[in-house]
């Protein structure tokens, strides 16, 4: 009997590890606006979560949207490059995840504007905004998640 215990305890340790784990040595490179409060909430928020973090002001974030195929109706305040993938925008830290864990086809995942109660946006019990998902082979984005008030 202990020895299916302590099994089924190690199991369990390994099925679900520790919020984060996953992320240790997984890099993200962010794009903001030297200027922009909110988005070093979000890099302080990633950095929490566990993702290695290196932050970089530029004056020049439209250049690197650009670059990355981030379609103008979709940008955000910031953006981020994690492994093959960009964010853009306040997008939550459970899409983050869901990206990299199912690894679908696709250019990244974007939060457009500045929603209010977005991750780093500030408290707002009742916020509402979609994250949308661009795939890679240049079909229309479509919505990956919506965040809703009792939804998350």
């Amino acid at each position: 009997m202990r020895r299916r215990s302590f099994v089924a305890m190690a199991a369990s340790a390994l099925a679900f590890p520790r919020r984060g784990a996953f992320a240790v040595t997984t890099k993200m490179t962010i794009y903001k606006d030297p200027d922009c409060g909110c988005c070093h909430e979000w890099s302080k928020a990633m950095a929490a979560a566990g993702f290695s973090v290196d932050v970089r002001d530029t004056d020049d974030l439209a250049a690197i949207k650009a670059r990355l195929g981030v379609p103008a109706d979709l940008e955000g305040c910031h953006t981020a490059v994690v492994e093959e993938y960009y964010l853009e925008g306040h997008v939550p830290l459970a899409s983050v995840r869901q990206l990299l864990q199912e690894r679908p086809p696709l250019r990244g995942l974007a939060v457009p504007g500045m929603p209010p109660g977005s991750l780093g946006m500030g408290e707002h019990r009742r916020a509402s905004y979609d994250v949308y998902a661009i795939p890679s082979g240049g079909e229309a984005p479509y919505v990956f998640k919506e965040v809703r008030p009792g939804k998350g």
